[in-house]
């Protein structure tokens, strides 16, 4: 009994020894005696046999945070901290392997964002790296990395610049530069609001002039005579007993008939 019990268990063994699992999130690749065997695995039980290994690669989106000093245009050095977005393609982790093993993060992902941020931020002012052009540095060493890494099978989702440390002194004068920027904005937009004010001021004016030169230009003596015609004819179709003194053109009313009646 015992002795069924002993190979029971080691068969048990041997089984768990030639099985490996493959988690989410990541890729498997049998090993066996140095040379990679069989296709790519996804994520689940994987039956190895004895005298081979389960090599696992992570596709899933990596988050790489590193910490450097870049160069800038004028010669200083910045500290900044970048996280790098990257993950490898399913379709070329063979040759991954194969070419640049294991440790790729470190041989290639490393070495190209190194280089690339190098480049890119010795084309920038240090107070650019601290400023709104953080956006266009952030991609142009995303492209330059792309460029340098090629179709080795990863792709640079982002580079994000985290934190940037500007050398003692730089952040004084970026933040007096910044506030005189503030205030010769706000003191064109009072310039502005002046003018603008200015302008309505005048058009105004002359919407008041105009009016008074057509209301001058409108009193001819046509124009009385003609006005007269009309008030003599709304006299004349009143029923109130009126004397009225007129020249022919204007009349002047002096007396009426309060009552309304008459004769």
């Amino acid at each position: 009994m015992k002795k069924h019990t002993i190979i029971a268990i080691l068969c048990v063994g041997l089984m768990a020894a030639s099985c490996a699992t493959v988690n989410p999130g990541e890729v498997g690749v049998k090993q066996t005696f140095g040379r990679l065997n069989g296709g790519i695995k996804e994520p689940g039980l994987i039956w190895t046999g004895l005298f081979s290994n389960l090599i696992t690669i992570p596709t899933r989106t990596i988050n790489k945070e590193v910490k450097l000093n870049l160069p800038s245009k004028e010669g200083l050095n910045v500290k900044a901290e970048i996280s790098i977005l990257y993950h490898v393609q399913k379709s070329k982790v063979i040759d991954i392997i194969n070419e640049i093993g294991l440790d790729y993060e470190r041989v290639l992902i490393l070495s190209a964002f190194r280089s690339a941020s190098a480049d890119v931020c010795a084309q920038f002012f240090a107070k650019d790296m601290h400023s709104g052009r953080r956006d266009v540095i952030e991609q142009d060493i995303l492209r330059k990395m792309q460029d340098i890494i090629g179709d080795r099978g990863f792709v640079i989702e982002n580079v994000l610049m985290k934190s940037i440390s500007l050398p003692d002194g730089l952040y004084s004068a970026i933040e007096a530069k910044l506030q005189a920027e503030q205030q010769a904005q706000q003191m064109e937009f009072v310039l502005d609001r002046e003018k603008m004010e200015a302008e309505r001021k005048r058009v105004e004016a002359e919407g008041i002039r105009d009016a008074q030169k057509i209301i001058k230009e409108g009193i001819t003596d046509e124009n009385i005579k003609w006005r007269s015609l009309e008030v003599f004819q709304e006299l004349s179709n009143s029923q109130n007993a009126k004397i009225i003194i007129t020249n022919g053109e204007t009349p002047m009313l002096i007396n009426s008939d309060a009552s309304g009646d008459t004769e």
